[in-house]
């Protein structure tokens, strides 16, 4: 436990919405297709009740929170299904501790603490048992010098005591609903022909390289053109860490434009931009009486990716003005 522990406060939401253009066919994966003969393999996700196709906010999520990992060159440390990726294990900073095979010592690797890390307190974080300074926790108890021991390396040669301890969850500043399909897309989409609803079917033939076997598939995909609603939500707790988050969600949107969005993005699939962007800050210091100055927006919203990175001039930058409620 930290030897504080302080409530967060709630300053406002920044409201970031936004138009989802597919370019190239978009595959995100509901159930598996059934074996009827001619039929798909890989369907796409649906709404249960319209029968639409959508794009889950925890695909959006994961990805741009992938994108952002790799772009902060984050270690990685916590392993699942045979897959690594980074976590804060506490909110504060420490090592995680990776067991060694038949016989082999444990390895250490620095994560930032959560409280901290401009990845964590965006997405949030899962606590694990982590080593943090002994300083900085409560408990009393047995500690352990692993410097001494030469398990932490050169970096932490000043002696200092590290304990063991069970880290805290970080919940995610921002919220990524789920993007449904533009009224207008969605007229365009029903007036296509493709035997299906709404979507499209795309064939694809894997041949065996030994044998020259053909395996032939349909993968379901929602066409080229289509529009998504997006929108997105982050709670600002400190004005100027929410600048530098919303520069990253910024940066994390324009990396996605040059990578995929779903499934077999190596083969052509996922290609998305974003347009038309919407920008409206909710300051809650102004909602009291009323609240009838509590919302501002941005004058001159951007249109793309572009106008989006060029908010973040520091000399004068429009994204600290909508904080502070001057861009209206």
């Amino acid at each position: 436990m930290p030897a504080s522990i302080e409530q967060k406060r709630l300053l406002g939401k920044l409201h970031i919405s936004s138009t989802i253009v597919v370019e190239t066919g978009l595959h995100i994966g509901g159930v598996e297709g059934n074996l009827d003969i001619g039929g798909i393999d890989k369907l796409v996700v649906r709404d249960p009740i319209t029968a639409y196709p959508y794009i889950p906010g925890s695909s959006l999520k994961g990805k741009l929170r992938s994108i952002l990992e790799r772009f902060l060159n984050k270690p990685l440390n916590r392993e699942s299904g045979g897959v690594w990726r980074y976590e804060s294990d506490d909110l504060l900073n420490g090592f995680t501790e990776i067991k060694g095979n038949s016989g082999r010592s444990s390895q250490f690797i620095f994560y930032d603490g959560a409280a901290t890390c401009e990845l964590s307190r965006v997405f949030g974080s899962t606590g694990k048992d982590c080593w943090v300074k002994a300083s900085e926790v409560q408990e009393a108890g047995e500690t352990k010098n692993l410097v001494k021991e030469g398990l932490l390396g050169k970096e932490n040669s000043s002696g200092e005591l590290y304990k063991k301890i069970k880290g805290q969850n970080a919940p995610a500043r921002l919220i990524v609903r789920d993007s449904h399909l533009q009224e207008n897309s969605l007229k365009k989409l029903e007036k296509i022909d493709t035997g299906l609803f709404l979507t499209e079917r795309k064939f694809e033939n894997g041949i065996d390289r030994i044998t020259a076997a053909a395996n032939p598939r349909q993968i379901e995909r929602v066409p080229k053109g289509a529009r998504f609603k997006l929108e997105m939500v982050y709670t600002v707790e400190n004005e100027e860490e929410a600048f530098k988050d919303f520069e990253n969600l910024a940066i994390a949107l324009a990396i996605l434009e040059d990578d995929a969005l779903g499934g077999h993005g190596s083969r052509g699939y996922g290609k998305v931009k974003f347009e038309d962007f919407n920008l409206c800050y909710h300051d809650y210091s102004k909602i009291a009486g009323g609240g009838h100055k509590f919302d501002s927006s941005m004058e001159k919203p951007p249109k793309n990716i572009r106008e989006l990175l060029g908010l973040f001039d520091r000399k004068n930058s429009k994204v600290q003005q909508l904080l502070r409620g001057s861009n209206k």
